[in-house]
This record gives C-alpha cells, sequence and structure tokens, in this order.
C-alpha cells in the first residue's frame, strides 16, 4: 500500500470515530441533563440563564419522590408487567417463528403475511376495540387487561422467524430421524440457537412495555392500584403546582430510566448480534 494511501485510510478512520464520538455525545447529553437536572432546586431549573450543572447538588429529591408517590408500588407493577408481556411474547414469537420458518402446512405464505400486515397499523387504531374487549372478558380491574393485548407480536415473529432461517435443515432433519418431536427440537435445538433473538425481542419488548404510557393511563383510570411507573409519575405533575414539581418529575424519571440503562448494557452483545444474524435470511 502506498503512503498516500496509507494516509487517506488514517483520515478516513479519524472522520468515522469523529463522526461516532459526535454521535454519541449528542445521545448522552439528554440523559447527562436529566440527571443533573434531578439534583437541582425549582429555581435552578426554572432561571433565566440555563444551568448545566446545580450549583448545590439536591440529593433530598430522590427522598422527596419516595415520599410524594407510591414509587415502589409503580416500580412493582411495571416489572410484573413488562416481565410478563417479554416471557409471553417470546415463548409466542419463537413458536411461531420455527412454524413459520421450518414446518410446511396449508396457508403457511397467507398466515404469514397477515403477520407482516400487522405492523403496517399503528396501535391507536386498536386502543377502543380492545378495551370493550376487556370490559367484555372483565379483566379492566386486572392485570391481564396490561398484559393479554401484547402477548403477541408481529415483529417478534418476523424476527425469529428469519433467524431461525439461518439454521441449517439438516441439523433439524438428523434429529427427527433419532425419534425426535417438533416440540423436542424445538426446545432441545432452536431455543439453544436462538438466544441473540431472544436477547433482542426480550430488551426491545421489555423497554417498549416499561415506558408504554397511553393504554396504561387507559386502563388504570378505574384501578389506581394498578398503575406503571410513566402513569405515576404523571401524577406528580396533576397532584402538585407544576412548577413546585417539574424537578421532582425529573428525579423520578431517572428512576425510570436506571433499570432500562442496565438491562441494555447487561444485554447489548446479544443485541447486536441479533439483529445482525437475523439479516442473513431472506425474507
Amino acid at each position: 500500500m502506498s503512503k498516500k494511501k496509507k494516509i487517506t485510510c488514517i483520515l478516513l478512520e479519524i472522520v468515522r470515530y469523529a463522526i461516532i464520538i459526535f454521535g454519541a455525545f449528542w445521545m448522552i447529553l439528554p440523559f447527562f441533563w436529566m440527571f443533573s437536572a434531578s439534583l437541582m432546586t425549582p429555581q435552578e431549573l426554572l432561571s433565566d440563564v440555563p444551568k448545566w450543572l446545580p450549583e448545590k447538588p439536591q440529593w433530598g429529591n430522590y427522598v422527596e419522590v419516595l415520599r410524594r408517590i407510591p414509587l415502589f408500588n409503580y416500580y412493582k407493577n411495571s416489572f410484573l408487567v413488562s416481565g410478563s408481556v417479554t416471557l409471553i411474547t417470546i415463548i409466542t414469537s419463537s413458536l411461531s417463528g420455527y412454524a413459520f420458518s421450518k414446518l410446511k402446512f396449508a396457508g403457511r405464505k397467507i398466515l404469514f403475511g397477515f403477520v407482516l400486515s400487522t405492523m403496517m397499523f399503528p396501535v391507536f387504531i386498536f386502543l377502543i376495540p380492545v378495551y370493550y374487549l376487556m370490559r367484555l372478558f372483565g379483566w379492566l380491574d386486572n392485570y391481564l387487561s396490561l398484559i393479554i393485548p401484547f402477548a403477541v407480536s408481529g415483529y417478534g415473529i418476523f424476527l425469529m422467524r428469519q433467524f431461525i432461517m439461518t439454521i441449517p435443515d439438516e441439523l433439524l432433519d438428523s434429529s427427527r430421524l433419532d425419534g425426535a418431536s417438533e416440540f423436542r427440537i424445538y426446545i432441545s435445538i432452536i431455543l439453544p440457537l436462538l438466544k441473540p433473538a431472544i436477547a433482542t425481542l426480550a430488551i426491545l419488548t421489555f423497554i417498549g412495555q416499561w415506558n408504554s404510557f397511553l393504554w396504561p393511563l387507559i386502563v388504570t383510570s378505574t384501578a389506581q392500584k394498578l398503575m406503571t411507573l410513566p402513569v405515576g409519575i404523571s401524577r406528580l405533575s396533576l397532584a402538585f403546582s407544576t412548577t413546585e414539581t417539574q424537578h421532582l418529575i425529573l428525579t423520578a424519571l431517572v428512576y425510570q430510566v436506571v433499570p432500562m440503562v442496565i438491562i441494555f448494557l447487561y444485554l447489548q452483545r446479544y443485541y447486536v448480534r441479533g439483529f445482525v444474524l437475523s439479516g442473513f435470511a431472506n425474507v
């Protein structure tokens, strides 16, 4: 390689890393300001001159949030709902993905086309019909109203199907010749190989449910004991003066964000790998 090409490669690497660092900075900046603002007084937060750092960190804000709202109850509800939806979605998506990718049955392409079509519609158009269904079943004052509507994911089925298609058919055929049932193949072969895809789907589903606001707000309007974190945090601005609670709302948001950051950092390697590998197969 000539000296000129080496210099060009080095410059391209510098530019690439500069863009990555710049992008990372702008991604981290809102989280930094949220944490910094959570330690400010109301006067500092509403000051005419924007401040990036508090003059004196107000760690008592975190205690004040716990005093004003039953945060641990909201945590319990959010973990229960998000965890249940994530677990059920992984089961339904992996089973459906295995059927659509490796089993031959009448109407497979039509059914899969229907699954894909569900990804085209925004969730808002289903809110009223699903609400009346939950009321018809008598589930409005129950955790089932927060879990069951999200038990099946069109995207989850698509992701699992794409990933399972990368598994060689010969591996499954050899197991069938040894007398293994389809369920045995699913448990012993498919699931162990699905770890990256499962981690990807788990992260996306858990975070989506953890941050869900509109549907829990509708359901818990008559059952406050079921309130999740986003709905419960919104009560800070409804029950108290906005100017008095802005810093506390930001403090509560820190409580909400921290578990998601920990989960994402722990599973990020599977998350990236799942997206890369699931793109190898054709639709």
